[in-house]
């Protein structure tokens, strides 16, 4: 029996929702195929993300743990992974297109003489190996890609496919690692975090993202009073993170950070392509902006057209009427 793996992405103490995402298909895949669904967690409390895992169907979960898991670093995650891979020989190992995934992948792909396809929208099995369609030229086009061979590394964009539940008792396999510090050939001395990312954009339910039409502080200020209501993340177009007015962190386009929220509220952002490219596989967009062509309504399920200083006020209490 053939295996499809799943690397589970472990940020600031909690599993990465896209992780979940992507074995919540794997393990669609697998119930088609006869395949066996496993899953990989690496991280210094390592054992206590299995009852999460499980619930979404990894039949066998594999456990690394080790206090050099503590942090992201490429060197030991790179080296447990392989030996992962070794112990398992699975025909399919799929992970979430974190930062860190893009950071390893090759070098794994490398090591383990396995064929990887980055930073898919889809992926699924074919005689030998996987096909998969790839967002290029600022997701204008969805490339065809087939890559054929004993092991497939696949990564897959955040909000892909949608978390379903397939509770198992999952067998729990611990994997024995040990890596000193004086092995590193790069120490890590310090994180610094990002002053304007307080909701990390990659996880969030919601995000409400502001465009050059939000021009001062009062426009800011109905920003900050929208995503407080909906408990949503703050996002911002290019032109307002160049000019200062947002912290780059929350930039989201072809340049900034690839988003896929349940809800996302352009307000103000005329939608040009580079913008739509980091927002596109959002679940239900809103766009409010006072140019009835402006592109962002291609893309909206719903728009409002209207002076968002006009909009947001009216808007906002009628959020907090239904809430309450």
């Amino acid at each position: 029996m053939s295996t499809i793996l799943t690397h589970i992405a472990i940020t600031d103490g909690k599993i990465k929702r896209s992780s979940l995402e992507v074995l919540s298909h794997c393990k669609s895949l697998a119930d088609a195929s006869g395949a066996s669904c496993e899953a990989v967690v690496v991280d210094a409390n390592a054992s206590s993300f299995v009852d999460g895992i499980q619930k979404y169907g990894a039949s066998k979960v594999h456990v690394v743990e080790d206090p050099i898991f503590k942090n992201h670093m490429n060197t030991p995650l790179i080296k447990a992974l392989s030996k992962v891979m070794s112990a398992v020989t699975p025909s399919v190992f799929a992970f979430a297109s974190t930062e860190g995934t893009k950071d390893v992948l090759g070098a794994l792909a490398a090591n383990q003489d396995a064929a990887v396809i980055a930073d898919v929208a889809s992926f699924g099995l074919i005689d030998g190996g996987v096909t998969a369609k790839r967002p290029v030229m600022a997701a204008k086009i969805m490339n065809n890609t087939e890559a054929k061979s004993d092991k497939v590394l696949v990564s897959v964009r955040s909000g892909s496919y949608d978390l379903n539940e397939s509770p198992v008792s999952a067998e729990i396999v611990t994997i024995d690692f040990s890596m000193d510090d004086s092995e590193l050939k790069a120490t890590l001395r310090e994180i610094i975090s990002a002053s304007g990312d307080t909701i990390d954009l990659n996880e969030a339910e919601a995000i409400v993202s502001a465009g050059r039409g939000v021009k001062d502080e009062e426009g800011k200020a109905l920003i900050s009073e929208l995503a407080s209501i909906l408990n949503a993340g703050i996002g911002a177009s290019r032109a307002l993170t160049e000019s200062g007015v947002y912290d780059p962190s929350l930039q989201i386009g072809q340049t900034g950070k690839v988003v896929s929220p349940q809800l996302y509220i352009a307000v103000g952002i005329s939608g040009a392509i580079q913008h739509v490219a980091g927002m596109a596989n959002s679940k239900v967009i809103v766009a409010i902006n006072k140019d009835p062509d402006a592109p962002i309504f291609e893309v909206a399920d719903y728009g409002i057209v209207g002076d968002l200083y006009k909009v947001l006020p009216p808007f906002i209490e009628e959020i907090k009427k239904i809430k309450s």
